[in-house]
């Protein structure tokens, strides 16, 4: 990480886990062990249902609270979907946008990616915007073109000045929930692919100044060396969110 130029955010994302009232004990206990570590931004994104006790229980602590996706309309007939506003005005600060799950089990493309982070940054809420090749794209030696086309696709018609609010969460889709991580060099080079895209498109000042984290079976084994590399501002936890233990460990490594 490089902290001189850019915040690292630890984020966790607990996909369909947690009863509003397991919520609460976890975003507790949570808070309790990370009191005090500020060397990161740390973030919990949770289930729709879950917000309105998340963000009570983290009242007064240094967690943040975030969504696991937005809809990119204000309001209509969307049965099952959220808007902006609507997290907005539950709390929410973060919304993870484009996941690898949305895309491959409920029809999420790079189009609405876009639509979907451009209604969340007009909203005033903060994106984590995923991307990342599958495992096919990665045998196939094509890793580097299919990340720079995301970036390139899911940020189309997007301000310099917003840019300061989207985190990109580097995501190899063939290393979620499956055990499989990439090696710090391959999450540190891929990582680098996206910065040198995000320079491209705006220029090397907010390149550098852009957190990219690592997401893709990040735990509190290998946190450590994955956050030394320099590319690698962060990490989107899945698995290891929800064991406040482990995701402690993750934080303290950020630290």
């Amino acid at each position: 990480m490089n902290k001189a130029t850019r915040k690292a955010i630890i984020a966790g994302n607990w996909k369909m886990n947690m009863t509003p009232s397991e919520a609460t004990a976890a975003v507790k206990k949570t808070a309790e062990l990370v009191a005090g570590k500020d060397g990161c931004e740390i973030v919990l994104c949770v289930p729709f249902v879950d917000i309105a006790a998340a963000v009570e229980a983290a009242k007064g602590t240094n967690v943040k609270i975030g969504a696991q996706n937005v809809h990119f309309e204000a309001k209509g007939a969307f049965t099952g979907e959220i808007s902006a506003s609507m997290l907005t005005e539950c709390g929410v600060e973060y919304v993870i946008i484009g996941h690898s799950e949305r895309r491959q089990y409920f029809g999420e493309t790079d189009e609405t990616v876009n639509k979907r982070t451009k209604a969340a940054l007009a909203a005033g809420l903060k994106v984590l915007l995923c991307l990342g090749e599958v495992k096919e794209e990665r045998l196939a030696g094509i890793t580097d073109e299919i990340v720079a086309m995301q970036t390139k696709l899911d940020l189309a018609g997007i301000s310099a000045e917003d840019m300061k609010n989207v985190i990109i969460a580097y995501e190899p889709v063939w290393a979620i929930g499956t055990g499989l991580t990439a090696t710090p060099e391959q999450a540190d080079e891929t990582c680098g692919v996206i910065r040198a895209t995000i320079a491209k498109l705006y220029g090397a000042e907010v390149a550098e100044a852009t957190t990219i984290q690592y997401g893709g079976s990040m735990n509190d084994a290998n946190a450590a060396e994955l956050l030394s590399k320099y590319n690698v501002d962060g990490g989107l936890i899945g698995g290891a969110s929800l064991v406040p233990e482990k995701f402690d460990a993750i934080v303290t490594a950020a630290n």
